[in-house]
């Protein structure tokens, strides 16, 4: 099953903040403690279950919580296997910058970060002591997803949650701190509650290239001719001071804008370029500016990738199927260069009507 994790801002200060933040620390701490540990082991668990007695005792002394000493072993875990998987050696991995904490079973309801009706969050917090008590927050909720939590406590929809902690300091006396609520739900569930449009009667094709400053969209018919293209900018987010929560708002309006004008263009299918298998790699662990290979610019393709996924994700929502392309081939080629010529489009527009092309040779 796919699941897919949506985002609620929130802003505290005063205890609240104080004992969410003993919390995080706490649990980036224990993640530390049992990475490190993990390192010296020879030969490491091949189950779930084995990684949990294995672990949970030295966890626990750190963060004394089951639901979270559990969540701090399937963070781990999760990195060892995105190193098997990507050839990455798991003795050089270090932890990123984060502050956060999670529970890693699906359930309703979520025990540790509890969502009740009003949307509000009862959370369980550790303080430096040990001692735990709930707290209570009532994040931002946008307009979208009211229903969406409505139903998560009407049908009990099983899920995870996760708290991350953005920001804090001190202002007037006062600590503060400024974070998200994160929570995973099964991915079908969210389309049922949030598509805007159940049908598409569209019989066009669309091509999609994205770069650090712009999205751009290709459409054809069935036989391959160019029908039309527009391009969305979202040149703004690419200031270096520009705030990232901001810019993926930004983005992420431009992607909504993108698909809302391929359904209205008639466009039933969009081609994306495949994304690199960044895996879990792309999570919080990952240390910024960290590259894995020679001459690989992780930066700008981790931002590709998750612009591509952001549109595959939102797409169902306007009933439009997505299909995928390998980018050899749609830049920098002798066709890219005939196309550009032939109808004097600019270099990604191009590549976005190649890749639509592709696609239509594919389907």
């Amino acid at each position: 099953m796919r699941y897919i994790t949506i985002t609620l801002p929130f802003n505290v200060g005063g205890d609240v903040a104080g004992r969410l933040l003993s919390t995080a620390w706490l649990f980036k701490v224990a993640s530390h403690r049992m990475l490190d540990l993990a390192k010296r082991f020879p030969v490491l668990p091949a189950t779930d279950i084995g990684w949990k007695n294995t672990f949970r005792k030295i966890v626990y002394e750190v963060i004394p919580n089951r639901r979270y000493t559990d969540g701090v072993i399937v963070l781990v875990r999760g990195i060892y296997e995105s190193c098997r998987q990507l050839g990455v050696d798991f003795d050089e991995v270090e932890l990123g910058e984060w502050l956060m904490f999670q529970q890693s079973e699906k359930e309703y309801p979520v025990r540790n970060i509890t969502l009740k009706q009003g949307y509000e969050f009862w959370i369980t917090t550790i303080d430096y002591n040990g001692n735990s008590d709930r707290v209570v927050i009532k994040p931002t909720i946008p307009k979208s997803y009211k229903l969406l939590l409505d139903k998560i406590v009407e049908e009990r929809q099983k899920h995870t949650a996760r708290i991350v902690v953005k920001d804090y300091g001190i202002r007037r006396s006062r600590l503060w701190a400024r974070g998200e609520i994160q929570a995973t739900i099964p991915i079908d569930f969210y389309y049922k509650y949030t598509a805007r449009y159940r049908k598409n009667n569209g019989r066009l094709y669309g091509g999609v290239d994205v770069n650090s400053d712009r999205i751009n969209l290709a459409i054809v018919d069935s036989e391959g001719r160019l029908r039309d293209t527009y391009t969305f900018w979202f040149r703004e987010t690419t200031a270096r001071s520009y705030p990232r929560r901001r810019a993926r708002a930004v983005i992420g309006m431009r992607v909504h804008e993108m698909l809302n004008y391929a359904y209205y263009h008639g466009v039933k299918t969009l081609f994306l370029e495949r994304p690199d298998a960044l895996g879990r790699l792309k999570l919080l662990w990952i240390r910024n500016g960290k590259r894995l290979h020679r001459n690989y610019n992780w930066k700008v393709a981790t931002f590709r990738s998750s612009i591509i996924e952001m549109t595959a994700m939102k797409a169902p929502l306007y009933s439009i199927k997505v299909g995928y392309v390998e980018p050899k081939g749609t830049t920098k080629s002798r066709e890219h260069n005939e196309i550009m010529k032939k109808h004097r489009l600019d270099k990604h527009i191009a590549s976005a009507y190649l890749k639509a092309l592709k696609g239509l040779k594919l389907s």
